[in-house]
């Protein structure tokens, strides 16, 4: 068949569009990946809460230089079935996702089997967000009782041995273990009153049926603030832009530090460069000033940092709540 100039014209054309598309995946990194194929975040909780609603204000921040970024919800097994899925992904650069205080610190020790293996089953990206935790008494309570300061908390039961209690949205959850490790670190006994989730606990502590809890700030603040309840320390290891009046536990406990956090991870053998550029991409979104606002309504403050400065950071939450964990007897078969 005779070749027109047409003909000869469109095959040149496809031949060139077709290098142009082989060159950009061998050497665009996950930018180039996701102009083919979206980059999909795991989120190992349910739709609506703050770690959802950070994972999706990040995939908009960093559509202009990843491409689409989509989110998958993955709930259910405490965080377990969602990192699971991101360690048995392809380590491609097009799965990553959502590695937790719970999935990758609390859960190893807290479970009697788990699918994945949190110190080898995961390349670190970037942390995301830090929330600090709070310990919060009823104020009736506080006022009837005197307690005005953490030393006077501290100094309350051991006068009072068992008369205080603290509530938790369940056995094992952050709350509980934060009750644990303060006991412990404060030489005291308080019984503790798992509850199932985090609200029936936090009612539980505003009708006065327990005297404490360690709550989440973003969940504990409009509480703080109507007066309902009186902040005592934060649990951070100094003092929360959020409460920069209130003292952290640290101030009265050395050494005192136990946070909600989570951050971004691949699947273990995911590329070097790939880490890099996803790493450069999310550090430069959590750092924007649209991001920083919008963290600050969560009561969540921004933690950018290295693949190998998340990683070191991670170790060492692994290895803290091995020992919280055993304190606390809690286990789930």
């Amino acid at each position: 068949m005779k070749k027109t100039k047409s003909s000869i014209s469109l095959r040149r054309a496809l031949t060139l569009s077709g290098l142009a598309l082989l060159t950009a995946l061998a050497c665009g990194g996950p930018g180039a990946l996701a102009q083919t194929k979206p980059i999909r975040i795991i989120v190992p909780y349910a739709p609506g809460g703050p770690i959802d609603v950070t994972a999706r204000l990040m995939a908009e921040r960093v559509k202009d230089s990843l491409g689409t970024v989509i989110i998958e919800n993955r709930p259910g097994g405490g965080g377990n079935i969602g990192a699971d899925a991101i360690a048995k992904a392809a380590p491609d650069g097009l799965t990553i996702g959502i590695a937790a205080v719970a999935t990758h610190a609390i859960n190893p020790w807290l479970y009697a089997k788990m699918p994945y293996n949190a110190a080898t089953d995961f390349a670190p990206i970037t942390q995301m967000l830090r929330v600090p935790n709070v310990l919060v008494i009823n104020a009736d309570t506080a006022q009837r009782l005197k307690i005005n300061t953490l030393a006077d908390l501290i100094a309350y039961a051991k006068v009072n041995p068992a008369k205080l209690n603290y509530a938790s949205g369940g056995n094992g959850s952050a709350g509980h273990l934060a009750g644990e490790m303060f006991k412990k670190e404060a030489g005291i006994f308080a019984l503790h009153i798992p509850y199932n989730g985090g609200n029936p606990a936090q009612l539980a502590l505003l009708s006065g049926q327990v005297d404490f809890n360690f709550d989440n700030l973003a969940t504990a603040s409009a509480n703080i603030k109507s007066g309902k309840l009186k902040a005592l320390a934060v649990t951070t290891a100094q003092r929360s832009a959020m409460l920069p009046d209130i003292p952290a536990v640290a101030e009265t406990l050395k050494g005192f530090q136990i946070d909600t956090w989570w951050g971004l991870v691949a699947p273990a053998g995911t590329p070097k460069d790939v880490v890099a550029k996803l790493n450069q991409a999310f550090v430069a979104a959590l750092n924007s000033p649209e991001a920083k606002t919008r963290f600050a309504t969560l009561m969540a403050e921004p933690v950018a940092n290295t693949p190998e400065q998340f990683g070191e950071f991670m170790a060492k939450e692994l290895a803290k709540y091995e020992a919280v964990v055993k304190a606390s007897g809690a286990k789930v078969d």
